[in-house]
């Protein structure tokens, strides 16, 4: 698992690298072979050159005494000669019984594998010699030759046609093998070539859909997984059901991706999400180091807890880029074991090194009023501060609002009981989803009585139905907002308010009614 784990990152890798290399091709000689005559005796290996091998029939050697690691070459190289087939104006006339016979060049075109051999006066047999692989119990067409002419024009017991023999005969065969030699085509690599081509291409295919399927997921801020993602369930996770969604509208996508994968090649595993993933962030990172350059930069960082209950450390680069611009890039979050000074600045100089981010370059630290952040003696700003003495700490101006907001809204007794009164009105009001359906539509009736008479004016985007928002504790802005949603809902929150009272609720829930009527 281990091993089919690091070939599908390899792929996934090798498919965002746009730039490939040259590529290599090495050689290994083999120093020593052996001879079939001698098994065990060792031979040095001798460079093969066509041009030294002999045309003329009668005065080649037969395959089967080549090396054995020239055959193929030596094999290759009479096909592509072919049949040696010399035109002769007069050939060499040879005396049987009581008549002078001869070759005759007509045969060359009713027996195309014939050879003729000028030094001998002899015909051979080309796919024969070609594919001879030991010495032949019957020389004659391929060791010694032919020149019994007048057995040739003997009708049916013609020497060259006994030669052919039936469909299996071994001339045969041996003339199908020097066809599908000649036929690169059907060679056994370009065969496995062409099949691989056709394999890569699928799975580019099947590769490129998830990953455009996660960057989608991913910027939406969906979930990629499901809870159930059998063969089996409803619903397969974001992931699986917009893969299968893609192969619906095209073709060439549905044959690859999914069940029509290979059972190794699927490429829609955690692992390879997670993968994908770390490639994706991996890029954005150094886009943004692109962008940073040589220029100094300062850091922003803040932690927090996830929903899993682990700390995170979020990092923000604030530099200027090369057009003069200020830009602040959130760059990466990273888990801490503990918030403690030390290990908050060994963490963050880890992600800097790792990014050729020199702490010397540091020219501003923003983080909140914590002691383990601004501390004089042993806060994070005095670890960076005795690195780079340019590295000036500025706590962060939303923090210190925010804390001044609060400080001062707590020691005014009026604006203390606003907000608590604010909050209890939004909490009645939103307790049920049937207070806040009636909100919503009293709210509807409003507005177009409102449009009817003229007092709104309608435009895109006006006149939305809303609600009612909490303030938050953290953000001193949520409570403007809050304040924004009662204004704009003022008339129908006092309708609702209002029909629980008539509606004869507990005695506890009227009398906070009552109050809030009465604040509002």
């Amino acid at each position: 698992m281990e091993n089919q784990g690091r070939k599908k990152g390899k792929t996934i890798i090798s498919f965002f690298n746009k730039k490939r290399g040259e590529e290599t091709s090495t050689s290994v000689d083999i120093p020593m072979t052996t001879t079939e005559s001698q098994p065990h005796a060792k031979v040095p290996r001798i460079a093969f050159d066509e041009n030294d091998l002999e045309r003329d029939p009668g005065l080649r050697i037969p395959i089967w005494s080549h090396p054995v690691y020239n055959k193929d070459e030596v094999r290759r190289a009479y096909i592509k000669w072919g049949p040696n087939q010399p035109v002769l104006a007069n050939y060499p006339r040879t005396k049987s019984g009581g008549q002078n016979q001869r070759f005759q060049q007509s045969w060359f075109i009713k027996f195309p594998w014939l050879e003729y051999s000028i030094s001998k006066d002899a015909a051979f047999c080309f796919p024969c010699f070609v594919f001879q692989d030991r010495e032949p119990l019957h020389p004659a067409f391929t060791v010694n030759g032919f020149n019994s002419w007048k057995r040739v024009n003997n009708g049916a017991k013609c020497v060259f046609l006994a030669h052919m023999g039936g469909p299996t005969s071994p001339h045969n065969n041996a003339v199908r093998n020097v066809e599908a030699l000649k036929n690169i085509s059907r060679h056994i690599d370009k065969v496995m070539n062409v099949q691989s081509l056709e394999n890569v291409k699928k799975n580019r295919l099947c590769l490129k859909t998830t990953i455009d399927s996660v960057r989608w997921l991913t910027l939406q801020g969906c979930a990629l997984r499901g809870h159930d993602e059998s063969l089996t369930s409803k619903n397969r996770g974001n992931l699986v059901e917009l893969i299968s969604l893609m192969g619906k509208l095209n073709v060439e996508i549905d044959d690859v991706v999914l069940e029509k994968a290979p059972g190794n090649a699927k490429y829609t595993s955690h692992l390879i999400q997670k993968d994908i993933l770390h490639i994706l962030s991996t890029k954005v990172r150094n886009k943004i180091r692109e962008e940073v350059g040589n220029a100094r930069f300062c850091i922003l960082v803040d932690e927090a807890k996830d929903v899993s209950n682990r700390e995170q450390m979020a990092i923000i680069l604030r530099f200027v880029d090369i057009h003069g611009y200020l830009q602040e890039r959130f760059f990466e979050i990273v888990h801490v074991e503990d918030t403690c000074a030390l290990t908050l600045k060994n963490q963050i100089s880890q992600v800097l090194t790792r990014h050729n981010l020199h702490i010397k370059d540091l020219r501003g630290q923003g983080y909140d009023g914590a002691s383990n952040m601004r501390g004089a003696w042993n806060g994070l700003q005095v670890l960076f501060r005795s690195d780079c003495e340019y590295a000036y700490y500025v706590h962060c101006f939303a923090h210190r609002l925010q804390l001044a907001l609060v400080a001062a809204a707590e020691k005014e007794i009026s604006v203390w009981l606003f907000f608590s009164k604010l909050t209890c009105i939004v909490n009645l009001v939103s307790a049920s989803p049937k207070r806040y359906t009636e909100l919503r539509s009293t709210q509807a009736s409003e507005i177009e009585c409102d449009i009817a008479s003229g007092e709104r004016e309608t435009g895109k985007g006006a006149n939305q139905i809303g609600t009612l928002h909490r303030a938050g504790t953290t953000r001193w802005s949520s409570h403007f907002d809050s304040i924004c949603s009662l204004i704009d809902m003022y008339g129908a929150t006092i309708i609702v308010l209002r029909s629980l009272v008539k509606e004869g609720a507990t005695n506890k829930i009227c009398g906070e009614v009552g109050g809030c009527l009465m604040s509002m």
